[in-house]
């Protein structure tokens, strides 16, 4: 294997020889370092020392051919490649996309790790790059390695570019907190010492075999504590701590007993802060941890924090599935949690999985970029029109296509990880319902649905008045129910697509024309019986022997006479022009001229008909008569409507509103006692002109 690394150095040393870093010494130097990293402190194989030579062979040289090295050297370099050319524009705000976007790219999970040593080596080199650089590296390291790191279990690393980091960032609090740390060395030496003494013995007699682990917090780890607790030096209590780990059988039973035994003997000697216990025995946290953390005073008064917990508990804690990353509460995903717990086994266990063996990084998202550098997160499967969607809705609306990478695409196109695009659009441009089938974004379906709707109620609008246009002109009404009727033979859900259909022409105006006069027809056919012959005698009054030339004069004041009555299908009130209509079984029917079914029976019954005049004044009675009115969906019109009826000398007997939501729409019916066709024709007129009524009929 010691060849393998030969032979990539080499490469590299032939690609790289003359170039130089920025404090002037040759370039190779940074991969030798990192390839020190790699092998010598992390303990990856050879073929990861390989691919960090050629990745710095092959990052600026593309045309350069390692299809001698092995498949998974070659893999490794690939996922390096990709990750260098990521050009952060706000690490700050996008550091968890960046985070997945690196895992991402690491299609062996070793890539992370060799990523991560990359980086150790350029902040132990921080010094030489100029200012601009330098921070945006600290800002890179703080916000996208150092978790990444912390993730991996790789806590001397993450330390080191903690205290990189601090050191360049605030060098006056480094260096405060670090001569801190070296001055009191001495003393938490002591202190441990004379902490542990008086427990030996009684630990010792009871049987309790342990180990001690003694540990100080990193001036970073210090600092950041300092930050969140708004506290001073002094009043960061771990910065020693000491953690007994007991040695017993794996029953938690046995475990609890004992730590809680560790528990009282160190209690009794030394006096415990009950506000800082945490009892992660009795209730491990949700991430299942387990340990007793106390703080105790010693007999100078110096705070300690105390963990107590058993060796399983403690593997468990630093790498099973309470990993001390994720105790930590370091946001993550379940699905890149486990496969960067692969990565910690591969580094655990090196030779136990080949490359092939590992899971695959999570694919339910993809990384692109705008030519800006702008990164974007899409779901896996998205499309040109997803992105453009993503940027702004209005450009979504206006796509046509876009570049991917510089090549002209259509937006259909799917895109993948990695992919730079730029989105073409033109102004005339607008959704239709194949986009719903291209995209796979919730924002862009949404938006989609939103302009096809819009588009669909301006149809709906231009088919209602073309659809009232005509029926003006042929002096018909569609009732609702007839309507619904209609609708429902030609299978639409509601009134709006079938408005719109109208105004694009999809469905023809003369099929409702014949749909309402075959409806009337039949209605008629209800009402009136079978055509007697011609030559039987005429009816007046419910009397044969008299001819349709005479007059029918009926009374204002009793017309629910037993000779007449008013029909049903056109309310007549007085002052309506009137004829009267024999039936057989229901005396004569008053209908107005105006009817629906006038026209049809005076053509087929010319014998039937009576000719009606009326005798009363107009205060001599009062007939009911039903308006229906369609208006806008707004509360202050039927305050308006009542307060135009007031006006007149009619009198309001019902008013009923019913929401039409898909219509926008209040539809109202409004029963009158009008004195006359005058006084009805007044209120007719006043209402229809009210700005929110849409249309007003007489039912």
């Amino acid at each position: 294997m010691d060849n393998l690394i030969e032979q990539a150095r080499a490469v590299a040393l032939k690609v790289l020889g003359e170039e130089v870093r920025w404090d002037g010494t040759p370039f190779i130097s940074h991969p030798d370092n990192v390839a020190r990293i790699v092998e010598d402190e992390i303990g990856l194989p050879a073929a990861c020392v390989a691919a960090v030579y050629l990745h710095e062979a092959t990052r600026g040289h593309k045309d350069l051919d390692i299809s001698a090295f092995p498949k998974d050297v070659q893999t490794m370099v690939d996922g390096l490649n990709k990750i260098s050319t990521i050009k952060p524009k706000d690490t700050r705000l996008e550091a968890e996309n960046y985070k997945k976007l690196i895992v991402q790219y690491s299609t062996d999970p070793r890539v992370t790790v060799l990523k991560i040593a990359d980086r150790l080596e350029v902040m132990r080199g921080l010094q030489m790059f100029p200012k601009a650089k330098r921070d945006q590296k600290l800002l890179e390291t703080l916000m996208l390695y150092m978790p990444l790191a912390h993730q991996l279990g790789l806590y001397n690393i993450n330390n080191e570019l903690g205290n990189i980091w601090f050191r360049y960032s605030d060098p006056e609090q480094y260096r405060a907190i670090t001569n801190k740390l070296k001055a009191t060395e001495k003393d938490r030496e002591q202190i441990t010492a004379e902490f542990i003494e008086p427990l030996k013995k009684k630990l010792s007699g009871a049987g309790i075999s342990y180990k001690l682990k003694i540990r100080t917090k990193s001036a970073y780890s210090i600092y950041r504590k300092m930050q969140v607790q708004k506290v001073p030096f002094e009043g960061v209590y771990d910065v020693f701590a000491i953690r007994f780990i007991i040695d017993c059988e794996d029953d938690p039973k046995v475990e609890k007993d004992l730590c809680w035994k560790v528990f009282s003997y160190v209690t009794e000697e030394y006096e415990s802060d009950t506000k800082r216990l945490r009892d992660w025995l009795t209730t491990p946290r949700p991430n299942g941890y387990e340990s007793l953390h106390i703080t105790v005073k010693n007999k100078n008064g110096q705070a300690l924090e105390v963990q107590i917990r058993t060796r399983r508990m403690d593997i468990e804690a630093e790498s099973g599935n309470a990993a001390h990353w994720a105790y930590k509460g370091i946001r993550h995903e379940a699905s890149v949690d486990r496969w960067l717990q692969s990565v910690r086994d591969a580094l655990e266990h090196p030779f136990d999985a080949a490359p092939e063996d590992l899971p695959a990084p999570p694919s339910r998202e993809i990384f692109v970029f705008t030519p800006t550098g702008e990164l974007r997160i899409l779901p896996a499967g998205a499309s040109v029109l997803d992105f453009a969607f993503n940027i702004h809705s209005a450009l979504g609306c206006r796509c046509t296509g876009g570049r991917v990478n510089g090549k002209a695409v259509p937006i259909r196109e799917k895109l993948r990880t990695g992919d730079v695009v730029e989105i073409m659009t033109r102004k005339d441009q607008r959704p239709n319902r194949d986009w719903l089938g291209w995209v796979v974004s919730s924002k862009a379906r949404t938006k989609i649905k939103q302009e096809l709707d819009a588009d669909e109620r301006k149809a709906a609008a231009d088919g209602r008045e073309l659809l009232e246009r005509r029926l003006r002109n042929w002096k018909l009404e569609f009732p609702d129910e007839w309507m619904l009727e209609f609708l429902k033979a030609r299978k639409y859900p509601s009134i709006l697509p079938f408005l719109a259909a109208v105004a694009r022409e999809e469905v023809d105006v003369n099929d409702i024309k014949a749909f309402i006069l075959q409806k009337q027809n039949a209605q008629q056919e209800r009402s009136a019986p079978a055509a007697e012959p011609a030559s039987g005698p005429a009816v007046r009054n419910g009397y044969a022997g008299t001819t349709s030339d005479d007059i029918l004069v009926i009374n204002a004041k009793n017309v629910k006479g037993l000779d007449y009555k008013m029909s049903r299908c056109c309310n007549p009130v007085f002052g309506d022009d009137v004829f009267g209509f024999v039936t057989r079984t229901e005396g004569i029917k008053i209908h107005r001229m105006s009817c629906p079914n006038a026209a049809r029976l005076i053509e087929r019954y010319p014998y039937r008909i009576q000719k009606v005049v009326w005798q009363d004044s107009p205060s001599a009675g009062g007939f009911q008569c039903t308006l229906s009115v369609t208006a806008e969906l707004d509360h202050p019109v039927l305050g308006d409507i009542m307060t135009v009826i007031g006006q007149f000398k009619v009198s309001m007997r019902a008013f009923n509103v019913k929401e039409n939501l898909r219509a926008g729409t209040y539809e109202i019916s409004i029963r009158l006692l009008v004195p006359s066709s005058a006084e009805l024709d007044k209120v007719l007129s006043q209402v229809g002109a009210l700005r929110q009524v849409i249309k007003i009929r007489r039912i």
